[in-house]
């Protein structure tokens, strides 16, 4: 499909080109089995590639099994978790978009119920807490809310593991066939916990100032461009602003670092400290809430940004883009209620009817209808 218009122009970012530049944001479904994504895994994501999105991104995926928040957590820190993703890595390729993994680690948010479950700590009553690590590890010995464990402080061979296992997963990631990788550094998870100074109140060469709470991500980064190949994009996922003291100069700075070791795109979120579920949270916000933070990454830092939060509209999506304030638009929620967002964006934007976006065998059977005519409303009276 060819387009005048900027969403529907094609992103290339290495080596990988994607078709247009919708993204679908990861989204957890907390249906995997001890890290083994299921059917409706394949399901849930095969929709959106069909549905004409450039880039879609599998939900966060532990590095390790002590990384992982809730018991229904994607993992990838097992080779056993390896054909189950490949197979929908192969067929999200298929449909032509953009094959993306989210890498994770929960630290001290692990353990906890899903979130219509109450997104509280598991108790002993939880016949999942058994299936879960017990060795909840973070920073500091701080717990993420009132009531809920207090972690280990990870010390610096801890520091070193899980490094580590995150090169692992990004070996993994790339046996498995995804054309891209997010780091997730945001939402309150363990990159995220030791930016916050709240969080992190070590005092060694990994806490203390911008430069000891930065120095974990960075690491963390570097060892996922070490086991991933140069040629396929690297993207993080970045609290721009929070609720405990990190702000956007903290953000610009470390934009600035992260591109320097690798890192082709900042996906702009917020919050996630205090606040349990900053997701659940933005829905009293209003639409593109944080397409600023992706402007100000993209223009003073000058790397490449994703914005994301309440973008619905396919107008709104083309005026971020047409405006310089990010390079690619994520959507989540609106995903869910309409697969054939992209398809049905491409229509709206510059007139190409929405069959000519979706696969043959969707597109023949459309384009024969609207040949056809149709009849006027049916008269139930009649």
């Amino acid at each position: 499909m060819t387009s005048s218009s900027r969403l529907f122009s094609p992103l290339r970012l290495r080596s990988v080109e994607a078709r247009n530049r919708v993204m679908v944001s990861p989204m957890a479904q907390y249906a995997a089995r001890d890290g083994r994504v299921e059917d409706w895994h394949l399901v849930h994501l095969g929709k959106f590639a069909i549905g004409g999105a450039g880039i879609v991104f599998l939900e966060t995926s532990k590095v390790e099994d002590r990384g992982r928040g809730s018991a229904g957590d994607v993992g990838i820190w097992d080779d056993a978790h390896v054909p189950g993703l490949r197979r929908i890595a192969d067929f999200l390729r298929s449909e032509g978009a953009v094959a993306g993994i989210q890498l994770a680690h929960a630290g001290r948010k692990s353990r906890i119920k899903r979130p219509w479950e109450g997104f509280g700590p598991l108790t002993d009553r939880d016949h999942e807490v058994a299936e879960m690590s017990s060795d909840i590890i973070a920073p500091s010995a701080l717990p993420a809310h009132e009531g809920w464990p207090v972690p280990r402080e990870m010390s610096v061979e801890d520091i070193d593991d899980v490094v580590r296992a995150w090169g692992a997963a990004a070996a993994r990631a790339d046996t498995c066939g995804f054309d891209v990788i997010e780091i997730h550094g945001a939402h309150g998870y363990l990159i995220h916990q030791f930016l916050s100074p709240q969080a992190n109140q070590r005092n060694d060469g990994y806490g203390g100032d911008f430069d000891g709470r930065v120095r974990f991500a960075l690491e963390v980064v570097e060892s996922v461009r070490r086991h991933w190949p140069l040629h396929k994009p690297l993207f993080f996922r970045l609290s721009c602003v929070d609720d405990a003291g990190w702000d956007m100069e903290d953000s610009i700075r470390l934009a600035r670092l992260l591109a320097q070791v690798g890192v082709d795109a900042v996906d702009c979120s917020s919050g996630g400290i205090v606040l349990r579920s900053p997701t659940a949270n933005a829905m009293s916000r209003r639409m593109g809430f944080q397409v600023p933070y992706a402007r100000r990454i993209r223009q003073e830092a000058q790397v490449a940004t994703i914005a994301v939060g309440l973008i619905i509209q396919a107008e709104q999506a083309e005026a971020i883009l047409e405006a310089g304030s990010a390079d690619v638009v994520a959507l989540g929620r609106e995903m869910l209620l309409n697969p054939n967002w992209a398809a049905q964006a491409a229509d709206a934007l510059h007139g190409t009817a929405v069959f000519e976006a979706l696969p043959q065998s969707y597109g023949w059977w459309l384009e024969r209808r609207v040949r056809a005519g149709i009849e006027p409303p049916f008269d139930a009276a009649s």
